[in-house]
């Protein structure tokens, strides 16, 4: 019996950084890889694939107007972790193509390194480690008069997606109450989850710490502006981890210079970060470089979310690791990475 053939064409991404020794043989096992190589596939080679493909796996879908050509198509998969913008969804659905995305397998990650950055701005452990190295640190109380600690804290999520519900059970041991705005939820949801449904204004006015967790929309650009900064508490955490697309980057710069509340963030509206940014001279700002979701073993993680859904899919089952693109959603997503700077 004749193996299904799948495009898999991961640039940016590598075969290597995606599928562990493991699951690349899984892969190969399972299907007829047709390119599978590191390097973008040419579009000459693509559409003469195309036709056969069951699946394709790429990093976005950069191959035009070509669906009509996808006679066998089932299955889009994006291994980049956001659902392509480019993409003729309306012509997915009316076919019964899936289109999925990786982004569950950032969830981990990412609430790992936004609990490691709230706790670094909680207890100010960067802001300390620079005075060290300056040689003008306190010691013991007067090293700690801003500092506080996370646990019974209000703590607030604004998105309550993959990588909020993997920060939740993180939290737990600190015995935190969590209230989240989610306007794509249900209130009924929420609380059966464990988490409290709040506005966002009460999110914002009422949590010392707060993680920004949700997706870039249409709808959410710059969202958290200057009037709801203003609103948080004197010396609130707010830890910014999905995009700076969310938030008015320059205000809350601003505010934090001025002593307001505290920040830290993996995300940027330019990347690289201009060398003259004013948000590097922030004493009370954790900065990390978007290296959020960029481990090793969590990169893999998509390999194996890519074959187990393949699994399925070929099968004629539904796809269970990979998020899947919904029709009342697809076309609120916006644009998934930061600006390059000019």
């Amino acid at each position: 019996m004749s193996k299904a053939k799948v495009i898999v064409d991961p640039h940016f991404r590598t075969m290597d950084e995606i599928f562990s020794p493991n699951d690349k043989a899984r892969l190969y096992d399972l299907v007829d890889v047709i390119w599978g190589k590191d390097e973008p596939m040419p579009d000459e080679a693509f559409l003469k694939a195309l036709p056969s493909a069951e699946v394709v796996v790429s990093s976005m879908w950069h191959y035009g107007d070509v669906l009509d050509r996808a006679d066998a198509l089932r299955t889009i998969m994006t291994v980049s972790g956001a659902f392509p913008l480019t993409l003729d969804y309306e012509k997915c659905y009316q076919r019964y193509i899936r289109v999925l995305s990786a982004a569950p397998a950032f969830a981990r990650q990412v609430a790992e390194m936004s609990l490691a950055m709230a706790l670094d701005a909680c207890r100010e452990v960067s802001a300390s480690d620079r005075a060290m190295r300056r040689g003008d640190e306190l010691y013991l109380k007067e090293s700690n008069l801003s500092s506080f600690m996370l646990f019974d804290q209000p703590v607030g999520f604004i998105g309550y997606g993959s990588i909020a519900r993997a920060l939740q059970p993180l939290l737990a041991p600190f015995n935190v109450t969590i209230s989240v705005y989610d306007p794509w939820l249900g209130d009924g949801f929420l609380e059966r989850n464990g988490v409290n449904p709040a506005s966002f204004e009460e999110v914002m006015q009422q949590s010392k710490v707060i993680f920004v967790l949700a997706a870039p929309t249409k709808d959410n650009e710059a969202m958290i502006s200057r009037h709801y900064l203003e609103m948080l508490q004197k010396n609130a955490v707010l830890v910014l981890m999905s995009r700076a697309h969310v938030v008015d980057f320059d205000a809350m710069t601003e505010l934090v210079l001025e002593g307001r509340f505290k920040v830290a963030t993996d995300v940027f509206p330019t990347e690289p970060l201009e060398a003259d940014h004013p948000i590097r001279n922030a004493e009370n700002a954790v900065l990390s470089a978007h290296r959020a979701g960029s481990i090793k073993e969590g990169l893999w993680e998509i390999g194996e979310m890519v074959v187990d859904d393949l699994e399925a899919v070929l099968q004629g089952l539904p796809p269970q690791r990979l998020q899947r693109a919904e029709p009342e959603l697809s076309m609120r997503y916006a644009l998934n990475t930061a600006k390059k700077p000019k």
